[in-house]
């Protein structure tokens, strides 16, 4: 893997003993730089988004997102999930890509501990009705999921997945995206990295709650009728981002991106208003 882009602090280093991947003849690009985390401010969650997208925009190939991932995106995906206090998604994410519990080798384990994290990050999963089998896999793990819902779902639901999941109430008819967050920070879970699917990924950016997003690029051309990284109404005005970083591997690009400070968003009133 090589760096062909970084505006904050080099990612080409080996000092940090973390995970790594070749680059082009400058050693080692360490992912856990490249991708490293503000310090929590305590009480406020930092929220960033993973998702892995044709060129074309199609984050799914016959509903899993397995087929536009490699190796190097493997192990991406894997670094964002051990540098995060919880992995936040929604419930039909969970059900497409037959979510498990996250796994953190023995190393790694050890390594958030002394860092002050759990050693396993829990599932947070976004849910309205919990429509969720307690037999799934995802409750199958020695760290229990966080199952985020509204007081309107189903009560039999609600008993059926109490004895698996830790069950939240955030919202009264429908899951609230900041009363997510409250209930995480409540928990002292402020690195969130949410894995979407493409409606919660539009909420939380609408409501100016995503901080970052990283975008695996795949050179595919998916073709028509795939799901894309937001699903929902209509913006009244898009959200812009800055560029942090671009690595490449193999004709894959990982993409990091921020948002702007609202004060950096203002569209330029001299643009061209045809277009390009």
């Amino acid at each position: 893997m090589r760096v062909l882009l970084s505006t904050s602090a080099p990612a080409a280093t080996g000092a940090f003993g973390s995970t790594h991947t070749e680059a082009s003849g400058t050693g080692t690009v360490d992912l856990d730089a490249a991708y490293a985390l503000p310090e929590p401010v305590p009480g406020i969650p930092h929220v960033r988004s993973n998702f892995v997208t044709s060129v074309d925009g199609a984050i799914e190939i016959d509903g899993r997102s397995g087929g536009l991932g490699g190796p190097a995106d493997r192990l991406v995906f894997r670094t964002l999930r051990w540098l995060s206090d919880v992995v936040l998604v929604g419930a039909g994410t969970v059900r497409a890509e037959d979510y498990g519990p996250v796994p953190v080798p023995a190393e790694r384990q050890e390594r958030r501990v002394a860092a002050g994290l759990a050693a396993v990050p829990p599932v947070a999963v976004v849910s309205g009705r919990l429509d969720l089998d307690p037999q799934a896999r995802l409750f199958g793990g020695a760290v229990r999921p966080l199952l985020l819902t509204s007081e309107a779902a189903p009560a039999r639901a609600r008993r059926a997945l109490e004895p698996v999941a830790d069950i939240v109430i955030c919202g009264e008819r429908t899951v609230e995206p900041p009363a997510v967050l409250a209930a995480l920070a409540a928990r002292g879970l402020l690195r969130v990295l949410t894995e979407g699917g493409p409606s919660l990924h539009a909420q939380f950016a609408q409501a100016g709650l995503l901080d970052e997003a990283c975008v695996t690029l795949a050179p595919v051309l998916a073709g028509p009728g795939r799901l894309g990284m937001m699903t929902g109404p209509a913006w009244a005005a898009p959200l812009d981002l800055r560029l942090v970083h671009v690595l490449e591997e193999s004709d894959v690009l990982f993409l990091r991106l921020a948002r702007r400070p609202d004060s950096d968003s203002d569209s330029d009133s001299d643009s061209d208003s045809a277009g390009r």
